[in-house]
């Protein structure tokens, strides 16, 4: 049902995957998922570029090359993880978005859109048992530098996914109710 399937959806981060691979037919049933998000005036502004194999340590590399030159006193721990979190994953997915060249909606709306083809993933992620995680580092900003972005296309975070290992952290939420006003 989904409801409960919404209800399980969790992070779970690259320090619970196992080194198994994800399948290409498996990466494309969570992309299709993504593709089926709602949109304003129908301009589908989610774009994604998937690291697998080798592609995911260049990633880590130029995350942590590109933080050791911008931060003045860049942290070891840092550094590890920018490489780290892409080596570790079964796959990265760079999560972009295409912004409208005649500009018709609100830029916001083509982000919530990308947002809400993200969660179709993470929602296909946990019902096939694949973990994942949405991250958006500073970093971001300078992904042009890594991939050809098209003009007006810009990087919004990486979804890491991997099969894992572990328990999954119940999550709790305030009552819905503390959250709603009611008009009649």
């Amino acid at each position: 049902m989904i409801f409960d399937l919404i209800k399980e959806r969790r992070s779970i981060f690259p320090q619970q995957y196992i080194d198994k691979p994800i399948a290409k037919e498996t990466l494309e049933k969570i992309l299709e998922a993504a593709n089926w998000a709602p949109t304003h005036k129908k301009t589908e502004p989610w774009r994604f570029k998937v690291l697998t194999g080798e592609k995911k340590q260049e990633l880590g590399i130029f995350l942590s090359n590109k933080y050791e030159e911008v931060d003045p006193n860049p942290k070891q721990m840092t550094i590890k993880k920018l490489q780290f979190n892409p080596s570790s994953s079964g796959a990265v997915i760079a999560i972009c978005m295409q912004r409208d060249p005649k500009e018709s909606l609100p830029e916001w709306e083509e982000i919530a859109s990308t947002a809400m083809a993200v969660q179709n993933m993470w929602l296909c992620c946990t019902e096939l048992g694949i973990g994942s995680y949405w991250s958006s580092p500073g970093l971001i900003k300078f992904m042009d530098e890594f991939f050809d972005l098209n003009e007006g296309e810009k990087c919004l975070g990486f979804f890491y996914i991997g099969y894992f290992e572990g328990d999954v952290i119940p999550s709790a939420r305030t009552p819905i109710a503390d959250k709603v006003e009611w008009f009649d």
